[in-house]
Protein backbone atom coordinates (compact mmCIF):
# COMPACT_ATOMS: atom_id res chain seq x y z
CA UNK A 1 0.00 0.00 0.00
CA UNK A 2 1.59 3.31 -1.21
CA UNK A 3 1.41 6.35 1.40
CA UNK A 4 1.42 8.80 -1.84
CA UNK A 5 0.90 8.89 -5.45
CA UNK A 6 3.69 8.27 -7.34
CA UNK A 7 4.62 9.13 -10.96
CA UNK A 8 7.13 10.67 -13.54
CA UNK A 9 7.08 14.51 -11.53
CA UNK A 10 7.27 13.04 -8.46
CA UNK A 11 10.13 10.50 -9.33
CA UNK A 12 11.72 13.30 -10.87
CA UNK A 13 11.56 15.19 -7.55
CA UNK A 14 13.25 11.79 -5.56
CA UNK A 15 16.02 12.19 -7.88
CA UNK A 16 16.20 15.84 -7.25
CA UNK A 17 16.28 15.15 -3.52
CA UNK A 18 18.97 12.30 -3.87
CA UNK A 19 21.31 14.37 -6.16
CA UNK A 20 21.04 17.01 -3.48
CA UNK A 21 22.36 14.95 -0.60
CA UNK A 22 25.30 13.50 -1.87
CA UNK A 23 28.61 14.95 -0.91
CA UNK A 24 31.50 14.23 -2.65
CA UNK A 25 34.60 13.57 -0.21
CA UNK A 26 38.32 13.70 -1.49
CA UNK A 27 40.83 12.41 -0.07
CA UNK A 28 44.71 12.97 -0.25
CA UNK A 29 47.03 10.51 -1.71
CA UNK A 30 50.33 12.36 -0.08
CA UNK A 31 52.00 11.07 2.74
CA UNK A 32 52.83 14.71 3.07
CA UNK A 33 50.49 16.77 4.79
CA UNK A 34 48.43 18.90 3.00
CA UNK A 35 49.02 22.71 4.14
CA UNK A 36 46.53 25.59 5.10
CA UNK A 37 43.57 23.68 3.18
CA UNK A 38 40.03 25.12 4.30
CA UNK A 39 37.65 22.52 4.62
CA UNK A 40 35.22 24.41 6.23
CA UNK A 41 33.06 25.03 3.35
CA UNK A 42 32.81 21.16 2.46
CA UNK A 43 32.14 20.49 6.17
CA UNK A 44 29.13 23.07 5.94
CA UNK A 45 28.09 22.29 2.73
CA UNK A 46 27.96 19.08 3.98
CA UNK A 47 25.74 19.80 6.57
CA UNK A 48 23.35 21.72 4.60
CA UNK A 49 19.74 20.79 3.82
CA UNK A 50 17.55 20.95 0.45
CA UNK A 51 14.01 20.37 2.40
CA UNK A 52 12.85 23.67 1.96
CA UNK A 53 13.73 24.17 -1.80
CA UNK A 54 10.81 24.91 -3.75
CA UNK A 55 9.15 21.61 -4.76
CA UNK A 56 6.04 20.11 -6.73
CA UNK A 57 3.21 21.90 -5.46
CA UNK A 58 1.52 19.25 -2.26
CA UNK A 59 -1.95 19.81 -1.83
CA UNK A 60 -2.80 19.39 1.86
CA UNK A 61 -6.55 19.23 3.71
CA UNK A 62 -6.87 20.27 7.36
CA UNK A 63 -9.02 19.34 9.73
CA UNK A 64 -9.35 20.02 13.26
CA UNK A 65 -12.07 20.11 16.48
CA UNK A 66 -13.70 23.71 17.05
CA UNK A 67 -11.38 25.89 18.12
CA UNK A 68 -13.48 26.34 21.94
CA UNK A 69 -10.06 26.28 24.09
CA UNK A 70 -7.10 28.33 23.40
CA UNK A 71 -4.81 25.54 22.79
CA UNK A 72 -6.97 24.38 20.11
CA UNK A 73 -7.29 27.57 18.37
CA UNK A 74 -3.79 27.51 17.87
CA UNK A 75 -3.40 24.14 16.72
CA UNK A 76 -5.44 25.66 13.87
CA UNK A 77 -3.71 29.13 13.86
CA UNK A 78 -0.13 27.63 13.79
CA UNK A 79 -1.24 24.84 11.19
CA UNK A 80 -2.25 27.93 8.31
CA UNK A 81 0.97 30.16 9.36
CA UNK A 82 3.45 26.82 8.72
CA UNK A 83 1.78 26.70 5.16
CA UNK A 84 2.60 30.08 4.50
CA UNK A 85 5.44 30.10 4.59
CA UNK A 86 6.30 27.08 1.60
CA UNK A 87 4.86 28.56 -1.95
CA UNK A 88 4.42 25.07 -2.62
CA UNK A 89 1.81 24.00 -0.39
CA UNK A 90 -1.35 24.32 -1.29
CA UNK A 91 -4.04 23.98 2.13
CA UNK A 92 -7.53 23.66 2.25
CA UNK A 93 -8.91 23.96 5.66
CA UNK A 94 -12.14 22.33 6.93
CA UNK A 95 -14.26 24.56 9.14
CA UNK A 96 -13.13 23.26 12.87
CA UNK A 97 -16.31 20.70 13.87
CA UNK A 98 -16.94 18.75 17.15
CA UNK A 99 -19.34 16.85 15.19
CA UNK A 100 -17.63 13.50 14.23
CA UNK A 101 -19.88 13.06 11.36
CA UNK A 102 -19.26 16.39 9.98
CA UNK A 103 -15.85 15.68 10.71
CA UNK A 104 -15.98 12.54 8.39
CA UNK A 105 -17.18 14.22 5.82
CA UNK A 106 -14.74 16.78 5.66
CA UNK A 107 -12.22 13.86 5.01
CA UNK A 108 -14.53 12.69 2.50
CA UNK A 109 -14.37 15.46 0.72
CA UNK A 110 -10.66 16.00 0.90
CA UNK A 111 -10.27 12.50 -0.68
CA UNK A 112 -12.84 13.34 -3.54
CA UNK A 113 -10.95 16.46 -4.50
CA UNK A 114 -7.86 14.42 -4.49
CA UNK A 115 -5.43 15.98 -2.39
CA UNK A 116 -2.04 15.10 -1.91
CA UNK A 117 -2.03 14.82 2.25
CA UNK A 118 -4.45 15.28 4.66
CA UNK A 119 -3.21 16.46 9.01
CA UNK A 120 -5.95 15.17 10.55
CA UNK A 121 -6.74 16.33 14.93
CA UNK A 122 -9.66 14.01 15.24
CA UNK A 123 -12.53 15.08 17.51
CA UNK A 124 -12.43 11.25 18.42
CA UNK A 125 -9.66 9.16 17.01
CA UNK A 126 -11.41 5.75 16.96
CA UNK A 127 -14.37 7.29 15.17
CA UNK A 128 -11.99 8.83 12.15
CA UNK A 129 -10.11 5.72 11.72
CA UNK A 130 -12.32 4.03 9.11
CA UNK A 131 -12.31 7.35 6.79
CA UNK A 132 -8.38 7.77 7.73
CA UNK A 133 -8.06 4.52 6.48
CA UNK A 134 -9.90 4.96 3.03
CA UNK A 135 -7.94 7.85 2.65
CA UNK A 136 -4.45 6.20 2.86
CA UNK A 137 -5.75 3.58 0.74
CA UNK A 138 -6.39 6.34 -1.95
CA UNK A 139 -2.65 7.03 -1.88
CA UNK A 140 -3.00 9.76 0.40
CA UNK A 141 -0.57 10.75 2.88
CA UNK A 142 -2.35 10.77 6.27
CA UNK A 143 -0.96 12.83 9.15
CA UNK A 144 -2.56 11.68 12.73
CA UNK A 145 -1.99 14.72 15.29
CA UNK A 146 -2.40 14.72 19.01
CA UNK A 147 -5.53 11.69 19.36
CA UNK A 148 -4.61 8.73 17.70
CA UNK A 149 -6.50 6.79 15.92
CA UNK A 150 -7.25 2.85 16.62
CA UNK A 151 -5.27 1.24 13.53
CA UNK A 152 -1.83 1.68 12.60
CA UNK A 153 -3.10 1.67 8.86
CA UNK A 154 -4.59 4.76 8.81
CA UNK A 155 -1.59 7.03 8.94
CA UNK A 156 1.25 7.19 7.50
CA UNK A 157 3.01 9.44 10.66
CA UNK A 158 1.35 10.01 13.72
CA UNK A 159 2.90 13.27 16.08
CA UNK A 160 2.03 13.41 19.61
CA UNK A 161 2.22 15.34 22.81
CA UNK A 162 3.44 13.45 25.75
CA UNK A 163 0.90 13.75 28.55
CA UNK A 164 2.48 10.73 30.75
CA UNK A 165 5.82 13.08 30.06
CA UNK A 166 3.67 16.03 31.16
CA UNK A 167 2.96 14.74 34.48
CA UNK A 168 6.63 13.89 34.93
CA UNK A 169 8.20 16.85 34.11
CA UNK A 170 5.99 19.00 36.43
CA UNK A 171 6.42 16.47 39.17
CA UNK A 172 10.10 16.52 38.98
CA UNK A 173 10.35 20.36 38.90
CA UNK A 174 8.31 19.89 42.10
CA UNK A 175 10.57 17.58 43.87
CA UNK A 176 13.48 20.27 43.21
CA UNK A 177 12.10 23.25 44.40
CA UNK A 178 11.02 21.66 47.39
CA UNK A 179 14.42 20.63 48.12
CA UNK A 180 13.96 17.26 49.74
CA UNK A 181 11.25 18.07 52.10
CA UNK A 182 9.27 14.94 52.51
CA UNK A 183 6.78 16.95 54.85
CA UNK A 184 5.60 18.86 51.88
CA UNK A 185 2.46 19.60 50.69
CA UNK A 186 1.69 18.91 47.21
CA UNK A 187 -1.82 19.72 45.36
CA UNK A 188 -3.11 18.74 41.71
CA UNK A 189 -5.91 20.42 39.63
CA UNK A 190 -6.67 17.59 36.84
CA UNK A 191 -8.41 18.36 33.95
CA UNK A 192 -11.34 16.19 32.84
CA UNK A 193 -10.91 12.88 34.85
CA UNK A 194 -12.25 11.23 32.43
CA UNK A 195 -9.74 11.98 29.37
CA UNK A 196 -7.11 9.10 28.74
CA UNK A 197 -4.78 12.46 28.96
CA UNK A 198 -5.50 13.53 32.33
CA UNK A 199 -5.14 9.96 33.80
CA UNK A 200 -1.28 10.34 31.69
CA UNK A 201 -1.09 13.49 33.19
CA UNK A 202 -2.02 12.50 36.87
CA UNK A 203 0.15 9.04 36.39
CA UNK A 204 3.38 10.60 35.31
CA UNK A 205 3.23 13.49 38.16
CA UNK A 206 2.30 10.67 40.80
CA UNK A 207 5.02 8.63 39.32
CA UNK A 208 7.74 11.65 39.37
CA UNK A 209 6.82 12.90 43.00
CA UNK A 210 7.24 9.11 43.91
CA UNK A 211 10.90 9.46 43.31
CA UNK A 212 11.33 11.99 46.16
CA UNK A 213 9.30 10.70 48.40
CA UNK A 214 6.06 12.95 48.06
CA UNK A 215 3.01 11.79 47.17
CA UNK A 216 -0.51 14.41 46.07
CA UNK A 217 -2.31 15.11 49.18
CA UNK A 218 -4.98 16.96 47.93
CA UNK A 219 -6.12 16.46 44.30
CA UNK A 220 -9.48 18.01 42.08
CA UNK A 221 -10.67 17.80 38.74
CA UNK A 222 -11.68 20.87 36.71
CA UNK A 223 -12.99 21.01 33.01
CA UNK A 224 -10.43 22.82 30.84
CA UNK A 225 -12.51 25.54 31.64
CA UNK A 226 -11.80 29.16 33.47
CA UNK A 227 -15.32 28.78 35.41
CA UNK A 228 -14.47 25.16 36.16
CA UNK A 229 -10.71 26.11 37.43
CA UNK A 230 -12.06 28.98 39.50
CA UNK A 231 -14.27 26.20 41.42
CA UNK A 232 -12.24 23.92 41.17
CA UNK A 233 -9.30 25.83 42.89
CA UNK A 234 -11.78 27.45 45.45
CA UNK A 235 -12.70 23.76 46.57
CA UNK A 236 -9.34 22.57 46.88
CA UNK A 237 -8.18 25.77 48.72
CA UNK A 238 -10.64 25.40 51.32
CA UNK A 239 -9.86 22.25 51.80
CA UNK A 240 -5.99 22.60 52.41
CA UNK A 241 -5.49 25.02 55.07
CA UNK A 242 -1.42 24.52 53.68
CA UNK A 243 -0.14 24.19 50.70
CA UNK A 244 3.99 23.86 49.55
CA UNK A 245 3.31 23.27 45.46
CA UNK A 246 0.71 23.14 43.11
CA UNK A 247 0.38 21.30 39.70
CA UNK A 248 -2.40 22.92 37.99
CA UNK A 249 -3.47 20.51 34.48
CA UNK A 250 -4.06 23.21 31.88
CA UNK A 251 -3.24 27.08 31.39
CA UNK A 252 -6.62 27.91 29.84
CA UNK A 253 -8.19 26.51 33.12
CA UNK A 254 -5.43 28.27 34.98
CA UNK A 255 -6.97 31.40 34.62
CA UNK A 256 -9.54 30.51 36.94
CA UNK A 257 -7.26 29.24 39.23
CA UNK A 258 -5.16 32.16 39.86
CA UNK A 259 -8.40 34.04 40.55
CA UNK A 260 -9.76 31.77 42.86
CA UNK A 261 -5.73 31.74 44.82
CA UNK A 262 -5.98 35.90 44.27
CA UNK A 263 -9.00 36.00 46.11
CA UNK A 264 -8.28 33.27 48.81
CA UNK A 265 -5.36 36.09 49.77
CA UNK A 266 -3.00 32.71 49.59
CA UNK A 267 1.14 32.93 48.17
CA UNK A 268 2.42 30.20 50.08
CA UNK A 269 2.95 28.08 47.57
CA UNK A 270 4.31 27.44 44.35
CA UNK A 271 2.30 27.23 41.42
CA UNK A 272 3.10 25.03 38.19
CA UNK A 273 0.65 25.09 35.27
CA UNK A 274 -0.12 23.46 31.91
CA UNK A 275 0.18 23.75 28.26
CA UNK A 276 2.09 26.51 28.13
CA UNK A 277 0.24 29.77 27.08
CA UNK A 278 0.95 32.98 26.58
CA UNK A 279 -0.68 34.53 29.38
CA UNK A 280 0.68 32.26 31.55
CA UNK A 281 4.41 32.89 30.03
CA UNK A 282 4.29 36.31 30.44
CA UNK A 283 3.00 35.99 34.12
CA UNK A 284 6.28 33.51 34.94
CA UNK A 285 8.30 36.43 33.21
CA UNK A 286 6.83 38.81 35.39
CA UNK A 287 7.57 37.30 38.70
CA UNK A 288 4.05 38.86 40.40
CA UNK A 289 2.06 35.71 41.13
CA UNK A 290 2.53 32.16 42.67
CA UNK A 291 3.26 31.16 39.38
CA UNK A 292 6.64 30.00 38.57
CA UNK A 293 6.61 27.39 35.78
CA UNK A 294 4.41 25.79 33.03
CA UNK A 295 4.96 22.67 31.34
CA UNK A 296 4.58 22.42 27.36
CA UNK A 297 2.33 20.84 25.57
CA UNK A 298 3.05 21.60 22.28
CA UNK A 299 0.03 23.73 20.35
CA UNK A 300 2.51 23.43 17.35
CA UNK A 301 1.60 19.63 16.61
CA UNK A 302 -0.53 20.42 13.97
CA UNK A 303 2.13 22.90 12.30
CA UNK A 304 4.87 20.20 12.62
CA UNK A 305 2.10 17.97 10.56
CA UNK A 306 2.31 20.22 7.46
CA UNK A 307 6.16 20.34 7.24
CA UNK A 308 5.90 16.36 7.92
CA UNK A 309 3.21 15.98 4.98
CA UNK A 310 4.97 18.12 2.78
CA UNK A 311 8.34 16.27 3.07
CA UNK A 312 6.85 12.83 2.77
CA UNK A 313 4.97 13.90 -0.56
CA UNK A 314 7.97 15.12 -1.78
CA UNK A 315 9.79 11.81 -0.97
CA UNK A 316 12.43 14.09 1.15
CA UNK A 317 13.19 12.98 5.10
CA UNK A 318 13.92 14.55 8.49
CA UNK A 319 17.30 16.27 7.77
CA UNK A 320 19.03 16.03 11.42
CA UNK A 321 18.26 12.17 11.00
CA UNK A 322 20.46 9.45 8.96
CA UNK A 323 17.59 7.96 8.26
CA UNK A 324 15.89 8.11 4.71
CA UNK A 325 12.04 8.66 5.57
CA UNK A 326 10.53 10.40 7.92
CA UNK A 327 9.79 8.72 11.30
CA UNK A 328 6.31 6.72 11.43
CA UNK A 329 5.41 8.59 15.24
CA UNK A 330 6.61 11.41 16.22
CA UNK A 331 6.00 11.80 20.35
CA UNK A 332 7.12 15.82 21.07
CA UNK A 333 8.60 16.45 24.58
CA UNK A 334 7.03 18.76 27.54
CA UNK A 335 10.18 20.87 29.17
CA UNK A 336 9.58 22.96 31.87
CA UNK A 337 9.56 26.73 31.32
CA UNK A 338 10.44 29.17 33.55
CA UNK A 339 11.71 32.29 33.94
CA UNK A 340 15.18 31.24 32.74
CA UNK A 341 13.92 30.15 29.76
CA UNK A 342 10.84 31.61 29.31
CA UNK A 343 11.60 34.04 26.48
CA UNK A 344 12.94 30.78 24.00
CA UNK A 345 9.40 29.49 24.33
CA UNK A 346 7.21 32.88 24.37
CA UNK A 347 7.22 32.77 20.00
CA UNK A 348 4.69 29.27 19.89
CA UNK A 349 3.50 30.05 23.03
CA UNK A 350 -0.79 29.83 22.45
CA UNK A 351 -3.28 32.83 23.20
Amino acid sequence: MSAHRSGPRRRLVQAGAIAAGLTLLVGCTSNAPAEEEDTSQEQEDGATSANDDSGDTVTIGFSAPAADHGWMGAITSSARAEAEKYDDVELLVAEGTNDVNLQISQVEQFINDGVDAIVLLPFDGAALTDVATRAMEEGITVINVDREFSSPFAARTTILGDNYGMGVSAGTYICEQLGGNEDAVVAEIAGIDSLPLTQDRSRGFEDALSDCGLDVDNRVAADFTVQGGQSAAANLLQAAPQIDALWNHDDDQGVGVLAAIEEAGRDEFIMVGGAGSRSVMESIQAGDSVLQATVIYPSTQAADGIRLARLIVQDKALSDLVEVEVPRTIQLFAPVVTADNVEQYLPTAFE
